[in-house]
């Protein structure tokens, strides 16, 4: 859709762009188009989308064959899009971050930026063959950022632990209407095993967490900043104290394998302390 269009039809919905929920319209069909074939969709496939407000990329999305679940939270966009594909798609009202999701085995979607997160990895949990998202740049480098980098953190940890992925295509901000603050990119994620082993997945996700609540301390500084980990740990001081390793590391330095034998000797302290 041009903007001239999208204006209208935002005027007959008596809307205008919502700055809180992330409202920027992609109006660039050159970079919808690449974007749809990352996910190489056919019509055995069923493709979720997320947010799509006015139906421009939808309308791409349908053109593959694929089955198309959107999944909207504006009550006058669903209006719209109901009148726009009628049963040509299946609309879901609701918010996507506290919805459960229908099923579906592809993603295609421009992520509002400020559910970039939540949303990633609750994708992630659902399973799925493949997902294209638009991302804001800045989130997308975050997860594909390397250990001892700024960007890296605890979502390059979680994201690398759960898939492949990998920046497909730079988009920028002249392709939305209003105008963004920043640009984008299209991130493919690819499911896919660890590439290493944790004794107890929720106890890595927890020691992620409390590292990189304080990423720039040493790793021993940082867990006892965390209540769960300062009475675990007590008064050991020193590296690789009690099976503990990379204790006097800092924690930007940590690989997510070495996050990983962080998390679990913790697990192993814990069980000689029952």
């Amino acid at each position: 859709m041009r903007v001239e269009e999208v204006k209208a039809v935002l005027e007959s919905l008596d809307k205008r762009p919502t700055k809180r929920l992330g409202q920027h319209f992609l109006i660039d069909e050159s970079v919808m188009h690449r974007q749809v074939s990352f996910a190489a969709l056919g019509p055995e496939d069923t493709v979720l989308e997320i947010g799509p407000g006015l139906g421009a990329l939808t309308e791409v999305l349908l053109g593959t064959g694929a089955k198309v679940v959107a999944v909207e939270q504006d009550q006058a966009f669903c209006r719209f899009l109901a009148r726009r594909f009628g049963d040509a798609i299946q609309l879901v009202q609701a918010d996507a971050v506290k919805a459960f999701l229908p099923m579906f085995n592809k993603v295609v979607s421009n992520l509002p930026y400020q559910i970039s997160s939540p949303i990633t990895f609750k994708l992630l949990d659902a399973g799925f063959e493949v997902a294209v998202l638009m991302l804001q740049k800045e989130f997308a480098e975050r997860m594909i950022a390397k250990s001892g980098t700024d960007e890296y953190g605890r979502l390059s940890v979680g994201v690398y632990y759960r898939a492949d992925c990998e920046i497909v295509m730079n988009v920028p901000r002249r392709s939305f209407w209003p105008e963004p603050e920043v640009d984008s990119c299209v991130v493919r994620l690819t499911p896919r095993p660890s590439p290493f082993e944790v004794e107890d997945e929720e106890m890595f996700k927890r020691v992620t967490r409390a590292l990189f609540s304080h990423r720039r301390k040493m790793v021993l500084n940082s867990l006892r900043s965390e209540p769960e980990f300062r009475e675990l740990i007590g008064d050991r001081s020193g590296d690789d104290i009690d099976g503990i390793p990379y204790a006097s590391k800092r924690v930007e330095e940590l690989t997510p394998e070495m996050i990983g034998e962080l998390s679990d000797g913790l697990v192993r302290l814990r069980r000689r302390g029952q």
